[in-house]
């Protein structure tokens, strides 16, 4: 197991990646056909968040994920899943791709899961300060942390004695 922070660290490196692959293009930043851009959703810079979790562990996001304590990411009504944003509370900041629709309680503009709302130090619903930053494919394992070598040999299984955390 990983600590809070390194997992997600981990669970980061690939939205990071993806984001910087998305920052470029290759006419020097131009786009080339400014009529093939989609209309892009309204975000508004502040919102309210809150964030979901027990009951939900184990089942499917709307964009493929399986939902775990371990998964770092947001719910949002009208983002396209795999949308990067900067979610800021306090003096915490996270990147986190969109997985799942919603939130659809308490007049909320954004959902957490259980991961980003541990890594932005969120336990209520709170405002929050947000932009859009990008975008990354949406795959089955998007916010996902990763297994270390030594999880991954053993298919993310610890060796006895090994404390979690």
């Amino acid at each position: 197991m990983c600590t809070a922070m390194a997992c997600l660290a981990s669970a980061l490196a690939p939205v990071t990646s993806a984001l910087a692959a998305t920052t470029g293009t290759a006419s020097g930043g131009a786009s080339a056909s400014p009529g093939a851009l989609k209309p892009k959703p309204k975000v508004h810079p502040t919102g309210v968040a809150t964030w979901f979790g027990p009951g939900f562990y184990g089942q499917q996001t709307a964009c493929g994920q399986t939902l775990t304590p371990a998964v770092v990411g947001v719910a949002n009504r009208t983002l396209p899943c795999g949308t990067l944003v900067q979610v800021s509370y306090r003096s915490h900041t996270v990147t986190v791709p969109v997985l799942d629709r919603g939130p659809y309680a308490n007049h909320a503009d954004w959902d957490l899961t259980t991961g980003a709302a541990q890594a932005l130090d969120i336990t209520e619903t709170v405002r929050i300060a947000t932009r859009v930053v990008g975008s990354a494919p949406n795959t089955p394992t998007l916010g996902s942390p990763l297994l270390t070598p030594e999880e991954a040999a053993t298919g993310g299984a610890q060796a006895a004695g090994t404390p979690a955390g």
